[in-house]
């Protein structure tokens, strides 16, 4: 069963690295409390994902897949609880954070990662792509401790044809970090905007938002043309230019600007509810992904949910494609020493609940 549910794991990741569907914009918002807030949205339009959280004690124990669909790869054992959202199965957790205020997660990369080729040899030593976040959350506490963790491991695909990923991590410290391997090699960038989507890599996003120089909140300045009086249409027209569509470098600028110009939050509760806000922006209706005469999925959304980490406070919140309303795990709440390893789908209901007004 593990095997058949990896394999169609791998088919999914095969067609996202074909069709270039999957879809992932992560921003950070850091509030006048001090707290840092990592949140994102993760996107597949092809099928439901069937996502869960899961909430992983300390001392709990399972081992890597290897490509080949087998668990033979490394032990991982949690020095560190930690709770996490999963796609497909509920050893790939995408995002999650650890009772040590780690946060870290998974957004795909296609067509500019490369990871070594896998070795028998190291198997011991090896750790898949899609379960290196479980991994760390349960081994590290700060960024050092994942730049030292990665660099005496190997990153394999638990499927060679699938797309590759790149990393973002962020410690209590605020301080965030994005892993990309290529050519087999690990590199790491400091991220002190807090900005990731797809491809192509991190250094290129960041040189192309000077393409957009000239955006600026609010309305842009009377000017004369010639004799010909130009005026502004509306509110807003700073952010003329700003690009609209859905592929990762739009995407990356459009979330930097409303990152940078939305107004500073007092505390960690308002800045979790402006990242819910921003990231409405970055929704992907069904549909335009797919080309005309094509079969879509029978989804509500290809966004399939949104999270927010209140790192500081050590509270993860998502909704979700079928219920908007925003959930919490209280992280402090939990005894990682006592509490058994559970998880659970992120909706109880596939359905949009719809609360009827009662007019009296």
């Amino acid at each position: 069963m593990i095997a058949r549910t990896l394999r169609m794991c791998a088919a999914i990741m095969v067609a996202a690295y074909a069709a270039q569907a999957t879809a992932c914009t992560g921003i950070t918002l850091r509030s006048a409390d001090g707290a840092c807030i990592p949140a994102r949205t993760i996107e597949w339009g092809g099928s439901d994902l069937k996502s869960r959280y899961v909430i992983v004690p300390r001392g709990y124990t399972q081992l890597s897949y290897v490509p080949g669909g087998v668990k033979q790869g490394m032990e991982l054992e949690a020095k560190y609880g930690y709770v996490g959202l999963a796609v497909e199965q509920e050893e790939f957790v995408a995002e999650g954070l650890n009772e040590a205020g780690l946060s870290a997660g998974l957004f795909y990369f296609p067509r500019y990662g490369g990871y070594e080729a896998y070795s028998e040899k190291a198997k011991a030593n090896s750790i898949a792509d899609l379960q290196l976040v479980p991994w760390i959350l349960g081994s590290c506490r700060t960024v050092d401790e994942v730049k030292a963790a990665v660099a005496g491991a190997h990153v394999v695909a638990v499927d060679p044809r699938a797309s590759t990923a790149h990393w973002r991590f962020t410690d209590a410290s605020g301080r965030q970090v994005v892993l990309e391997i290529t050519d087999g090699k690990p590199h790491f960038f400091e991220n002190p905007l807090g900005v990731l989507t797809n491809s192509p890599g991190f250094e290129w996003q960041i040189t192309n938002l000077n393409n957009y120089v000239n955006l600026l909140p609010g309305t842009a300045a009377h000017n004369d043309l010639g004799g010909l009086s130009l005026t502004s249409f509306g509110a807003g027209s700073g952010f003329l230019g700003l690009p609209g569509d859905v592929t990762p470098p739009s995407r990356f600028v459009r979330a930097a600007f409303y990152q940078a110009s939305t107004p500073p939050a007092k505390t960690a509760a308002e800045a979790v509810r402006q990242c819910f806000q921003i990231l409405n922006n970055f929704d992907i209706p069904i549909g335009i992904e797919t080309a005309k005469g094509e079969q879509h999925a029978n989804l509500p959304s290809a966004t399939q949910w949104t999270s927010a980490t209140d790192i500081t406070n050590r509270r993860i919140y998502y909704r979700t494609m079928r219920n908007s309303a925003i959930r919490c795990i209280d992280l402090k709440a939990i005894d990682f020493s006592k509490v058994k390893y559970q998880t659970a789908p992120l909706d109880d209901v596939k359905e949009q609940p719809v609360v009827m007004v009662e007019v009296k």
